[in-house]
């Protein structure tokens, strides 16, 4: 007999890691801090393929992360502190904390007060809660809270009481909270529970007991309506999308009122609050095309194969295209990247009748066989904004991979075969939450279009000079007034590139200013011959002595390069001058986004006071003061202010 040997095998490779092992060997070798860049990423794809659970256990590795450690190797990592306080068992909320802020690239310090401690927390003002560093208190409601109040039997009269003296309690508490804290207090509506209706065996009892426990939860939203220092997590909208309330058996011997699943859930919405106060809400919603707003692909079924209607299919991609136009209509610029013949989509989205968004619903479309990281990029540039505030969907595996690789800072939504999920899939992580909409949020798209107007008179203008001079822009200045602030603290939170100091103020913070006769908060407006631009910046200054200290100045991108600026600086120190004051300070904080204005201030006359690596400062001492442009009218109400 023969015998024949087999020839030998190479050594198997071994598989490419997961995200969840890849932190897992990073924790093994001691590199969780030094590599801490290379976790939000990891985190990102975790949340991005729903794998929920591996996400919690990623947020239990990132939980034992040293906080100086990380600091130590990367100084400017962005920090929150969150203390949570409530009425049951709430250490399951530590883990998925971590991951939904770590995903952000924001390094959490979870405080976890006592069992059933929340009415102590909250009236004490010496209690962790208040603590200066903190930024988002968490007093997380349950069914028991409620539950606690009633006696044994009851009837529906008495928990309707219950309600009414509980939710009167929370909005003491909360009153209580806002008048000694800075930091931002977190509530939730409270699910109702089957077995808490089914106690009632009339159908007319069943019927009094949900109106009573609604108006409890509808008393906790117009709580946070009325204060803009609290916000309300909606509970329901979670229960209702199949999160269970909890696990009956850990809410019976572990006083886990609300369960594990439930918990992430809602870290995962208290992650997208806190980005939210820090300005990060994206700006930008870039789609794709084929498989993505229409069924097929255009290239090779042509205009009559492709379908966003008429099918069941079909249809469902209609419907996405709906949400689509409804995040466009509330301020969020829509914009187009496909691989694909730019005049044969364009006769798609112009002629094709199952189009629910059309040309003028975007503010750029770009069809073309380039890289989507470049096209990306392109949009970028001609929108003025940063590949940072982009959300980016797509169908492809292989897109999707290309932009998280290359443009980390986009936010990628990848989208699979199955269009009923798309809607899902592009509303799970909340990217263009904001806490108000205002006029320029709903003329934002129509703004940014008529930028190409603005282009093609630039084109056409033999010089910058020109331009401007034909351009005929109209400055406005005034102080801020009721009606303003929403749009101020907005600006104080989005603007990255001309923000000189980037402190940023919530609605209430602005309110205070107002109020304070030692603050100025000055709003700027502008407009010219193409239309009105709204409210596009902000001065906020401070009177001391006979100093007046510029505190911050805002700019929105979208009126860059036009004299804009300088004009509101110029008229500033003219009234400065006017009212008495002998000098004017201003500062610089240099961040990764508006190093293009460090030399801001020296330009319009100010010298260098102090140097150092996290901040400069500037003064004016009034003598020689800066013109406003030629090209340009004031109109300032401002007392000494040049006419």
């Amino acid at each position: 007999m023969t015998t024949v040997s087999s020839p030998a095998t190479p050594e198997t490779q071994q598989a490419p890691q997961t995200p969840l092992q890849a932190l897992r060997a990073m924790r093994k070798d001691g590199q969780l801090a030094e590599r801490y860049p290379d976790i939000a990423p990891l985190l990102a794809e975790l949340a991005s393929t729903g794998a929920d659970t591996d996400l919690r256990r990623a947020g239990a590795v990132l939980a034992q992360l040293e906080r100086e450690q990380v600091l130590d190797a990367w100084p400017q990592t962005e920090t929150a502190v969150v203390t949570v306080t409530g009425h049951s068992t709430l250490g399951g909320l530590s883990a998925p904390l971590a991951a939904e802020f770590g995903r952000h690239g924001v390094l959490v310090e979870t405080r976890l007060s006592d069992f059933d401690a929340y009415q102590r927390d909250l009236r004490d003002t010496d209690s962790t809660l208040y603590s200066a560093d903190v930024d988002l208190a968490l007093c997380v409601l349950d069914p028991q809270l409620l539950l606690d109040e009633l006696g044994s039997p009851w009837q529906v009269e008495d928990l309707a009481k219950a309600t009414r003296r509980k939710l009167a309690e929370l909005e003491r508490l909360a009153g209580t909270f806002t008048a000694h804290s800075t930091a931002v207090l977190v509530l939730n509506t409270v699910p109702l529970p089957r077995t808490v209706t089914h106690q009632l065996v009339d159908h007319e009892s069943r019927a009094h007991a949900g109106v009573a426990w609604r108006d409890f939860n509808s008393g906790l939203l117009r709580l946070a309506l009325a204060n803009p220092r609290v916000h309300v997590i909606d509970l329901d909208p979670l229960v209702a999308a199949g999160t269970p309330l909890n696990d009956s058996r850990m809410a019976a011997y572990a006083k886990a009122a609300l369960g594990d699943d439930l918990l992430a859930r809602y870290a995962r919405e208290v992650a997208h609050l806190g980005r939210m106060l820090r300005g990060r809400t994206k700006k930008v919603l870039v789609v794709d095309a084929d498989n993505t707003l229409w069924d097929g692909i255009l290239g090779d079924d042509g205009p009559d194969g492709i379908a966003a209607a008429t099918t069941f299919r079909g249809e469902a991609f209609g419907t996405f295209q709906r949400l689509v136009r409804q995040i466009g209509s509330q301020g969020v610029l829509l914009a187009v990247s496909s691989k694909n013949d730019h005049d044969n989509l364009i006769q798609v989205v112009r002629e094709h009748p199952d189009m629910v968004l059309r040309e003028a619903d975007f503010a750029r479309i770009n069809a073309n066989w380039q890289p989507k990281d470049a096209n990306l990029q392109d949009i970028a540039s001609k929108l003025n904004l940063g590949v940072d505030s982009f959300v980016f969907v797509d169908d492809s595996p292989f897109e999707c991979g290309l932009v998280a690789g290359s443009l980390p800072q986009v936010a990628v939504v990848r989208l699979d075969d199955e269009p009923a999920l798309h809607v899902e899939k592009l509303l799970a992580d909340g990217w263009f939450d904001t806490a108000r909409l205002t006029a320029e949020d709903r003329a934002r798209a129509s703004l940014y279009r008529t930028e190409s107007e603005r282009a093609d008179l630039l084109e056409s203008a033999g010089s910058q000079e020109e331009y401007l001079a034909r351009l005929g822009v109209r400055v406005t200045l005034t102080e801020a007034a009721p009606g303003d602030i929403d749009r101020v603290a907005q600006l104080s939170l989005r603007t990255n590139q001309f923000n000189l100091t980037t402190v940023r103020l919530q609605a209430a913070d602005v309110t205070a200013r107002t109020a304070d006769d030692d603050h100025l908060v000055l709003v700027i407006r502008t407009a010219d011959r193409f239309g009105d631009n709204g409210v596009v910046g902000a001065v906020f200054a401070q009177r001391d002595g006979d100093t007046l200290r510029v505190d911050n100045m805002l700019l929105s991108c979208r009126v860059f390069a036009r004299g804009i600026e300088q004009t509101a600086v110029a008229a500033l120190l003219a009234h400065a001058r006017a009212t008495g004051a002998a000098e004017v300070t201003a500062s610089y904080r240099p961040t990764k986004k508006n190093k293009n204005v460090r030399e801001f201030w020296p330009s319009l006359g100010f010298t260098t006071t102090h140097t150092a690596d996290d901040e400069l400062r500037f003064r004016h001492d009034l003598e020689d003061l800066p013109a406003v442009p030629s090209h340009i009218q004031l109109d300032s109400a401002l007392e000494g202010s040049p006419q």
